[in-house]
């Protein structure tokens, strides 16, 4: 069990993720303020004003992270996001820490805090910040983060730096200055904060906002279960352990016993204190054994439960203890229940062989002897299974079926692999899958696995993208002999004679100003009839005079005419200057469609030249996408076989591991083995070499 003083990386346990969920983040950044109550007023709508930041909201929130990230980066290129442009920033800062890529989303949050935050803001901001360095395993970028903070951090999130920084100074063997960091703090008395209240499953909560989702989606690397995990109220507890083992470390025993002590005495709640309690007699027997003090060792370790993560170091250092303490019996009692455990544990191994030695101490060599021959036997079966389990991990098999059983959500370098109860030689192999190396090794991998999966759905996408392009191009040649043809029908060149020569006619009558040119049909035909009956007039005036046509009447029907024509003359006067307004607008209306159509005309024939060359253009971008995902997809390839190979070889060292240990086990066993039968032989020819009395 890892405790909370080893230089790997602890996860935070429920009261970070509690305090930071409630708005760390958003808070540090100075887009929100302080945690609200469940009594408070609900946030305000956030309301999206650009359909592209929307499209990105709308893949956060189906939990489709890579897929935001990669759209929020394509529209931060094309500056699409307008006023949401730095509330987007802050997101992408976000789920590029959601990845762990904490150096990215430091530059971003670094550019965002240089632009006027506040000392409390930025304080928040290089805390969360190593929060997530550390929790990558890089404790002296956490350790410069936190050298940022200026004072104190706000409430109780203060409580969580000192734990913070005390791990992190533990991480980089500097013991003295993690106990000065936790020494207020396991000082403190604070009381246990009020219970939840109670969901009203008939008025369920509303779905979190985007402030909470994304916080949330950052915070996940912290929220997961652990062994250890301090509640609200535990989080002192787990100062004080750190603070024994930091002052140990240090050389103050004295004042790291007093801590571990009282942890070690402590009444439980629950299973975390229960295991922080056992961790911390744990620590202090060992501690004992190496003070020689087997009796305080004895007394620590007695404490301990028999059933629990750390049982099986304390049956074996309760046995040393007892031996120390000249009490053989009470030693083998201790080892034989421990003997009789998981063979795979290092504890139990080296039981067997203590069984053996507290047999020889009692004078059983017979029974020692059986006992280091049977330890030997259990070693070599150990030995081979271990062999077999190597020689298993040579085939990559193991690793699909561990990522078939803890497949990522997109990338989420945050989710561990937990699943893993299908795996070959478990039992084998439990131990180097848990590890902190193996589990980020393992996300790498699967992020890898899923980007080359990505690039592969790119490559079948182009295919079909290449597939639409070819239909479009053949139903584009298709139709080209229809246009060509409607083409030849639209011909404005052939209309252009007939416009020029209307409106030389019309400037003819302008200058003119003849009246007659205007008429309408009804006035072209009185013209036309007039004409007639002065033409008929005029004859019948010419030939003698008859009786049918006295000169009389013919002077008549003259005067008629005359009058006849002066109404019509003034007709067509008051008509002209508006017919001459409405020709001149009709000639320009016709020669501006005129120009429209040769226009349209030439667009058709450049869209034909266009199109075509369009097409080459989309085949062009097309093949380069493709060769740029093949080039890409070869280091990635090689990135992800090296990638599971480096996994294998971390499993295989961890195997390897257990046989050196085995390998160093059978060697004391036989050693004390071989001492037992020298014992045995001097004892048989004793009699026969001693002196006569």
């Amino acid at each position: 069990m890892t405790h909370p003083s080893s230089s790997a990386p602890r996860r935070p346990g429920p009261l970070l993720a509690t305090l930071l969920v409630a708005g760390q983040l958003w808070a540090c950044l100075g887009l929100a303020g302080p945690a609200r109550a469940a009594s408070d007023p609900p946030e305000p709508e956030h309301v999206v004003r650009a359909p592209h930041y929307g499209e990105v909201l709308f893949h956060f929130h189906q939990d489709q992270t890579f897929t935001a990230l990669t759209s929020l980066m394509v529209s931060q290129q094309f500056d699409r996001l307008g006023v949401h442009a730095d509330e987007a920033e802050v997101l992408r800062g976000g789920l590029l820490l959601s990845y762990g890529m904490h150096r990215e989303a430091g530059q971003v949050f670094e550019r965002l805090i240089d632009h006027g935050a506040t000392p409390e803001v930025r304080n928040r901001a290089w805390y969360y910040l190593a929060r997530v360095r550390y929790t990558r395993g890089e404790p002296q970028a956490a350790d410069a983060a936190l050298a940022h903070i200026q004072g104190e951090l706000p409430g109780a999130l203060d409580d969580d730096r000192r734990l913070l920084q005390a791990q992190v100074k533990l991480a980089l063997a500097q013991p003295a200055l993690a106990a000065e960091a936790l020494t207020p703090l396991a000082s403190a008395d604070k009381p246990r904060p009020p219970a939840p209240a109670p969901v009203d499953e008939d008025n369920p909560p509303p779905r979190p906002g985007l402030l909470a989702r994304l916080t949330s989606l950052v915070l996940a690397p912290f929220s997961g279960p652990d062994p250890l995990a301090a509640n609200d109220a535990d989080a002192r507890l787990f100062a004080r352990y750190n603070l024994g083992i930091a002052l140990i470390r240090q050389g103050d025993a004295t004042g790291g016993t007093r801590w571990l002590d009282e942890l070690g005495q402590m009444p439980a709640a629950n299973e975390e204190q229960r295991a922080l309690r056992d961790q911390a007699n744990l620590a202090l027997g060992y501690a004992a054994l190496q003070r020689e003090a087997p009796e305080q060792a004895r007394q620590y370790l007695e404490r301990i439960r028999l059933k629990g993560p750390s049982s099986d170091k304390a049956l074996l250092g309760y046995g040393w203890a007892a031996l120390g303490l000249k009490q053989p019996k009470l030693a083998l009692v201790s080892w034989t229940e421990l003997a009789q455990r998981d063979p795979s544990q290092p504890a139990v191994q080296e039981a067997r062989l203590a069984v053996s030695y507290a047999l020889a101490e009692l004078g059983a060599d017979t029974q020692a002897r059986d006992g280091y021959q049977s330890a030997l036997g259990s070693y070599q079966d150990e030995d081979q299974r271990l062999g077999e389990a190597i020689a298993a991990l040579d085939d990559p098999a193991w690793l699909d079926e561990l990522l078939a059983r803890n497949p990522g959500v997109e990338m989420a370098w945050f989710r561990n692999a937990e699943d893993v109860h299908h795996l070959p030689h478990l039992r084998l192999l439990a131990p180097a899958l848990a590890g902190h190396a193996f589990q980020e090794s393992f996300k790498t991998w699967r992020d890898l696995r899923f980007l080359q999966d990505n690039l592969a759905a790119w490559q079948e996408t182009l295919a079909v993208y290449r597939t639409m392009l070819d239909e479009r191009r053949k139903a584009f040649l298709e139709r080209l002999p229809d246009v060509a043809s409607q083409r030849q029908q639209l011909d404005p060149a052939a209309l252009l004679p007939r416009q020029q020569q209307l409106d030389g006619e019309l400037a003819q009558a302008e200058a003119d100003a003849d009246g007659r040119a205007f008429a309408d049909a009804a006035q072209r035909a009185l013209l036309q009839r007039a004409d007639r009956a002065r033409d008929t007039l005029a004859r019948l005036q010419a030939a003698p005079a008859s009786p049918d046509a006295p000169a009389a009447t013919l002077q008549d029907a003259a005067e008629r005419l005359r009058v006849l024509q002066g109404l019509l003359a003034w007709d067509l006067s008051q008509a002209y200057p508006e017919r001459r307004w409405a020709a001149r607008k009709a000639l320009g209306d016709s020669a501006q469609g005129l120009q429209q159509a040769q226009a349209a005309r030439q667009a058709l024939d450049q869209a034909a030249r266009d199109e075509a060359q369009r097409f080459v253009q989309f085949q062009q971008r097309i093949d380069e996408l493709s060769r740029r995902i093949q080039a890409l997809q070869a280091p990635l390839a090689t990135a992800s076989a090296q990638q599971a190979q480096a996994l294998s070889r971390m499993a295989q060292d961890g195997l390897r591991q257990q046989q050196e240990r085995l390998a160093g086990y059978a060697q004391q066993a036989r050693y004390a083995l071989a001492q037992l039968l020298d014992r045995g032989r001097d004892a048989s020819t004793e009699p026969e070499h001693a002196p006569t009395p």
